[in-house]
């Protein structure tokens, strides 16, 4: 073997080494939590077969995470790490995504949070013979920002037609205002932020609603809370990637064992995390190259063929919530039942948007809503992940364009729904785009 060739296996195995290094740091960190969360769960006075209990729970949650883990650390081997972090800080200083700014405002929560909005506002005002046109508003998920937004928010501007959009950013997430310490969040809560900032950014006119994730539950939650808003205002809704409830039975692409110790375990880790933010935020930096390859398996159907740009901003949307954020929302999914709520849109159009590869809230879900809304198109897009206003911004943006057709053809005014002309009846297949 020629000295070039004995150096590469070198290389090779000092990488491979350093690989398995970050999976058994993975595997330690969460064995850490896990027993951290049992000692949270079990109480002084618990049984001792409780901790039993845990032990096993957590070393079936510990492997579950720890075979994502090893399979993420392997798929980096592909790369030297240096390459890898001198391609992050050049993705980060010249992909254009998340640069587009509006006019911007602020709403306040019936907390006190400061909830900021930015307007894009159309060149032209529309033809008064149509009646007023729609304002839509974006309400992005959990652990992102308005900016997840770039692909549709770009798309929208550049119409001939163009309509007013309202970009926000929910409580503690972008550059909305942290909530009070210790406050608990629920998805209710959520629903009220953004009733504010429909009274603050769209206080007139037509609405249309788009939701992606725990955006589309905020959607859910105000309609719950305000059906007489839904019914006289709002002219259309989307939800995208998201789910009306039954979150508990959703596996994360693990085996249904870790599944169940997973979903057990993590409100405990979390609370664990968040007590120990500051050192946490710095192991995510030590371990990028493992968390690049955790937000990619669960953002994308398609990792491999997703820009490598597109898929560093997301991993810099994530990354940009602090994990006591985490911690604080997460709880508020395992409560999320929603689904008598979508009677309020009942004789709205409406749009259903989800990947066929989703590990955060599968097809399945969106199924269940289109199936509650008598004039829901529901795509299922394929070979598509959690993430599909970044993987498939194309088909996103073709199908929102057609609810927004649908809206300025039947909402007329802002009269209730009752009054607007009836949308056609859609099959009830899915259909695939």
């Amino acid at each position: 073997m020629s000295d070039d060739g004995t150096a590469q296996s070198v290389r090779r195995a000092q990488e491979a080494a350093r690989a398995a290094e970050h999976v058994e740091a993975a595997r330690r960190a969460w064995r850490t939590a896990s027993a951290a969360a049992a000692g949270a769960g079990s109480g002084a006075d618990a049984p001792a077969q409780s901790a039993g209990g845990w032990a096993r729970r957590a070393g079936l949650a510990g492997a579950a995470i720890g075979v994502v883990a090893a399979g993420v650390a392997l798929e980096r081997l592909t790369v030297h790490r240096t390459v890898r972090r001198k391609a992050r800080v050049a993705l980060d200083s010249a992909a254009p995504y998340g640069s587009l700014r509006g006019e911007a405002g602020r709403a306040v929560a019936e907390d006190g949070t400061e909830l900021y909005y930015e307007t894009d506002e159309p060149p032209a005002v529309a033809d008064a013979a149509d009646g007023p046109q729609p304002t839509v508003v974006f309400s992005h998920g959990y652990c992102l920002n308005q900016d997840v937004w770039h692909f549709q928010r770009a798309a929208l501007r550049a119409r001939d037609d163009a309509v007013r959009c309202v970009y926000w950013d929910q409580r503690s997430h972008g550059r909305s205002g942290r909530a009070p310490a210790g406050q608990p969040v629920s998805i209710d809560l959520l629903g009220r932020d953004l009733k504010a900032v429909l009274d603050a950014a769209a206080p007139e006119g037509p609405v249309v609603l788009v939701g992606h994730s725990m955006g589309g539950m905020t959607v859910m939650a105000l309609a719950e809370q305000y059906p007489e808003y839904v019914a006289q205002r709002v002219a259309g809704v989307a939800f995208l990637g998201t789910s009306a409830g039954g979150l508990a039975e959703v596996t994360y692409g693990l085996p249904a064992a870790g599944a169940r110790a997973v979903r057990r375990l993590v409100p405990g880790v979390l609370r664990a995390l968040a007590a120990q933010s500051e050192l946490v935020e710095r192991g995510r930096r030590a371990t990028a190259d493992l968390f690049a390859g955790l937000v990619k398996r669960y953002s994308f159907g398609s990792p491999r063929e997703v820009d490598p740009a597109v898929a560093r901003f997301a991993e810099r949307l994530i990354e940009a919530v602090p994990v006591d954020v985490v911690a604080e929302f997460y709880p508020a999914f395992a409560e999320h039942e929603k689904t008598t709520a979508l009677a309020a849109f009942s004789a709205t159009p409406a749009l259903v948007l989800a990947g066929d590869r989703d590990l955060m809230t599968p097809g399945e879900h969106s199924e269940r809503i289109a199936a509650a809304l008598p004039h829901a198109a529901f795509v299922l897009l394929e070979a598509t992940g959690h993430l599909l206003m970044l993987e498939r911004p194309e088909q996103v943006d073709r199908h929102l364009a057609r609810l927004l057709a649908r809206t300025i053809r039947t909402h007329g005014s802002t009269a209730p729904p009752a009054a607007r002309p009836a949308a056609a009846e859609p099959p009830r297949r899915p259909r695939r785009g």
